[in-house]
């Protein structure tokens, strides 16, 4: 069965010259979890150890108008992934325009069938979808088809400085 870290360690071993299915160096070991944070501003954590397929994300961003707040993501990735997307929900209630205040998330990329081709398909990676989230914060605020209808208005009627970090005070 091909897995995530058995790429990661076939893909690593090439990298240093050693033949796929050889000897690895631990000197060089790269946790899976460490591959997939960015920048700095997502951290995963693994509730229970047994279970790799659930685990959540920390998102952190270090700009826009989330800037120094930490989002919270529960990530489960089911069996028949790479075929479907994982399922996300926000923990962390938001004010945001496309996150509902319920946790669900509208990011195409988690879209099992997307009629303008952007959403899930086997070749996109759980990097893709840590891409995504932190995007959320950022470059990808969508105000043209929201999924929170009132918090687009609301940012659209008011809107605020990209520096402004008091958008924290409208989390709970």
């Amino acid at each position: 069965m091909l897995t995530l870290a058995s790429k990661l360690k076939r893909d690593e071993g090439v990298k240093a010259g050693r033949p796929p299915g050889g000897p690895s160096d631990s000197s060089h070991r790269v946790s899976i979890r460490d591959r997939l944070l960015i920048k700095g501003t997502c951290k995963a954590s693994f509730p229970d150890e047994n279970k790799l397929h659930h685990f959540q994300l920390a998102v952190s961003p270090d700009e826009g108008y989330y800037q120094s707040g930490t989002f919270h993501f529960e990530i489960d990735v089911p069996e028949a992934y790479n075929m479907v997307p994982p399922k996300v929900k926000c923990q962390t209630r938001i004010w945001h325009p496309n996150i509902a205040e319920t946790g669900e998330i509208c990011l195409s990329l988690l879209r099992e069938h997307s009629i303008d081709g952007t959403g899930w398909a086997p070749t996109r990676t759980l990097k893709d979808v840590v891409w995504g989230l932190n995007s959320l914060f950022t470059d990808l605020l969508n105000f043209d088809d929201p999924l929170n209808i009132d918090a687009a208005e609301h940012h659209l009627r008011d809107k605020l400085p990209k520096s402004w970090s008091g958008i924290r005070l409208l989390l709970t």
